[in-house]
């Protein structure tokens, strides 16, 4: 059984799962609730076996308007000591960071399909995805140094994995807009769709193809891939090499060559 949320819309359709953000009224902007659901949603997509691949999406007129603003009274301690008000601070934003890492930590693949508004926090969010796809009218732009802040809850560090460093320090820097046509020419999104609708169609498409393929595969593939993000070449092909000498299944081995030769589709367990 799925469970509720109630800042977020989830369903499950053989073997995928889709994730709404669910505060239309809001632009989706990202309320206390919502930042804790995120991570207790992602947690259980994690863990439940049945589900192979994720679409995050937005329900509304947008995908995501970031950070709530009525969440910045909640951020700062009413200490009168500096110090305690600063380490209260930083446990707030570890945890806000936390939050998020758990779309990353998910060992199944996300897919983000963004339309419209994607600011702030719905930026830091879709950096965890595995792969984005936008329509035609999303935009997406790093907002917070327009308040007067650094964004501290993962884009800095995302972004400049998936797209030119240059192009993160001027989005950075300047808070403009990225449209949609210059997110697919820098890689940040993978595709551009005329509409929100074909736009879900294809990209569920895509997470059936993912969900497929050997669910173990798969979650292997995904660790390899974000490991070798953060370490050199030596050590991802020495991770490989002892990931797959302990976690290659022969089961599923034998059932995807057999399935290529019969022409045919494989059958996994879960």
């Amino acid at each position: 059984m799925t469970p509720s949320f109630e800042t977020l819309e989830l369903t499950l359709d053989e073997n995928v799962a889709t994730v709404c953000l669910n505060r239309p009224d809001k632009a989706n902007s990202m309320n206390g609730p919502m930042w804790k659901e995120l991570q207790q949603c992602f947690e259980w997509l994690d863990r439940e076996p049945a589900v192979r691949a994720v679409v995050l999406a937005g329900n509304g007129k947008h995908f995501c308007a970031g950070l709530d603003l009525a969440m910045f009274g909640e951020l700062f301690s009413d200490s009168e000591d500096p110090a305690r008000r600063a380490e209260a601070f930083r446990i707030m934003v570890l945890e806000l960071q936390d939050n998020l890492t758990a779309i990353e930590r998910c060992r199944k693949p996300v897919l983000a399909a963004i339309h419209s508004t994607c600011i702030g926090g719905g930026v830091d969010m879709t950096c965890c995805a595995d792969m984005r796809y936008a329509t035609e009218d999303a935009f997406f732009s790093i907002r917070e140094i327009d308040i007067g802040m650094a964004a501290d809850v993962g884009t800095l560090q995302r972004l400049p994995k998936i797209i030119p460093d240059g192009v993160v320090r001027e989005l950075a820097y300047t808070g403009r807009n990225m449209d949609a046509e210059e997110a697919r020419e820098v890689g940040y999104v993978n595709r551009v769709f005329e509409d929100r609708e074909s736009m879900l169609r294809e990209v569920t498409h895509i997470a059936h193809t993912i969900a497929r393929k050997s669910p173990l595969a798969m979650r292997g593939s995904k660790e390899m891939l974000l490991y070798s993000r953060d370490h050199s070449v030596q050590d991802g092909l020495n991770y490989i090499a002892t990931w797959n000498a302990g976690m290659l299944s022969q089961a599923d081995l034998k059932a995807g060559i057999t399935a290529q030769m019969e022409k045919k589709q494989a059958v996994y367990e879960d």
